[in-house]
């Protein structure tokens, strides 16, 4: 058997090129094609399923994330303006619609009491 000396190998010899580039590189490359992280966590006792954690983490950029079918920040309320104003509206309307119903329904009420 023979032992290798690493410690003083030259940077052709090595069996991995150094990574080049710089962070700002890596992420423009990770938020364009975008990165799936995901991992489960899972707590038996005995045998028995205790609790089940599943994580799914995905970073990319908006437009990657809208080609991958992610748009939720669009209608979630909290973080678009566009979708609490629709929020505001269709809450609206309902109130309205209720409201015309048991105005009917006392008119009703009233004509046939008279």
């Amino acid at each position: 058997m023979t032992d290798v000396d690493h410690r003083f190998a030259s940077p052709e010899t090595q069996p991995y090129a150094p990574v080049t580039g710089n962070l700002a590189d890596l992420l423009e490359r990770v938020l364009d094609k975008g990165i799936v992280i995901a991992g489960d966590i899972k707590i038996d006792l005995l045998d028995i399923e205790l609790l089940t954690i599943r994580l799914r983490l995905f970073i990319a950029s908006v437009d990657t994330a809208k080609k991958a079918g992610i748009d939720w920040w669009e209608t979630d309320p909290a973080l678009s303006s566009r979708a609490a104003r629709d929020a505001l509206t269709e809450e609206n309307e309902r109130l309205r619609a209720r409201l015309d119903a048991l105005v009917g329904a006392a008119e009703e009420t009233q004509g046939a009491a008279r």
